[in-house]
């Protein structure tokens, strides 16, 4: 039996297996790494190519080893794909790959011999490349598989293309076309200028006035946000994305966009026509294609075994700690989604699980 699993090689998950081999745990005999992909990068290696490292969000470094100096002008996803793998590399990082989780369940059996749900038993990781048996689970499968949809009237009716986030590639695909960006975050707004260079006619709508910002990104106000959207997950609550609570830094580009027009919301979807968008001012914008800059949701389908979840959705957290099951360490949920909180929910993690490990495990 492994002490820990971790479930994601991105930069939470990264950042814990950095701790725990700092602390002692050896790799491959004391802990694992399980990526879905197929190499390097987590999240990262799936962004639109148009994503250049300097349009991105801060790439932070990892737990003792800096990204170095690297082309603004290159595709982040090529960029984060060389340093993480560098990092794995240089840290002997035991990450198995391609490897899918199908679910995280109780080993511990009931007296009956019925599989036992008792929180703090030994769990079982089962995979498409076989189980894993181990005393605790550290889950860092952060949202990139888990795209939200919203629904709106008259949506089934629409006639366009619709596609997410997840799955856009470039701004010429538009080319000639009437796209509706649907979204208030940072991809929301990048989409926007990426469209609207190629000459493409373009509407936005966000359910909420957008919130530009010229409050400087430093490490104090990171932590108060964290702290912010903390205090959902540890009622239990379904957690607010990041940019809800920090806003949009109102960059000169973006300061550009909104004078041009470009970013510039229409407010928010009242329901959609098979042509057209109405907004609840009952305007209209003729759209062919919908782009659902929604953002994401947690990746845990495969944790439904354990039961997580309150009556309200959320799954009650204290820090990285799971209420409901203390097997479990969770981070890429909440502020730890973002690259503002990641490194320190890896490295809580992995100083929680030296810490339960020092306690014998059940007989």
């Amino acid at each position: 039996m492994l002490d820990v699993v971790i479930i994601g090689a991105g930069q939470a998950g990264l950042s814990a297996a950095y701790y725990l081999a700092r602390h002692g745990l050896i790799p491959e005999r004391d802990f694992v790494v399980l990526d879905a992909n197929s190499g390097p990068g987590g999240a990262w290696r799936h962004r639109w190519p148009s994503l250049t490292l300097g349009a991105a969000h801060a790439i932070h470094d990892l737990p003792g080893m800096k990204m170095g100096p690297a082309d603004t002008d290159e595709p982040a996803s090529a960029v984060v794909e060389r340093y993480y793998g560098r990092y794995e590399k240089a840290f002997g990082l035991p990450i198995h790959r391609p490897v899918n989780v199908r679910a995280v369940r109780p080993q511990e059996m009931n007296d009956d011999g019925a599989p036992g749900t008792v929180p703090g038993c030994p769990l079982t990781v089962e995979t498409d490349r076989g189980d894993y048996a181990s005393r605790l689970v550290i889950n860092a499968t952060g949202t990139w598989d888990k795209p939200h949809w919203p629904h709106y009237p008259g949506l089934e009716t629409f006639t366009g293309r619709q596609l997410h986030t997840h799955d856009f590639q470039t701004a010429s695909d538009f080319a000639g076309r009437r796209v509706l960006v649907v979204g208030g975050g940072t991809s929301a707004v990048q989409f926007l200028l990426q469209l609207s260079a190629e000459g493409v006619e373009t509407a936005w709508s966000t359910r909420r006035p957008p919130v530009f910002t010229t409050r400087e990104f430093n490490p104090d106000w990171g932590r108060e946000v964290e702290r912010r959207v903390n205090e959902r997950t540890a009622a239990g609550l379904p957690p607010l994305s990041v940019v809800g609570v920090t806003g949009l830094p109102l960059t000169p580009q973006y300061q550009n966009g909104i004078a041009a027009g470009t970013l510039v919301t229409r407010g928010p979807l009242r329901r959609l026509a098979p042509d057209a968008a109405v907004f609840e001012d009952g305007t209209r914008f003729a759209a062919d294609t919908i782009l659902w800059a929604t953002g994401f949701r947690a990746a845990l389908d495969h944790l439904a075994p354990l039961k997580l979840r309150e009556p309200g959705g959320g799954i009650v957290m204290d820090g990285v700690k799971v209420a409901r099951e203390p097997g479990l360490l969770l981070v890429g949920y909440g502020a730890s989604a973002s690259t503002l909180g990641a490194n320190r929910a890896g490295r809580a993690a992995a100083l929680a699980a030296i810490d339960q490990l020092s306690v014998p495990a059940p007989s």
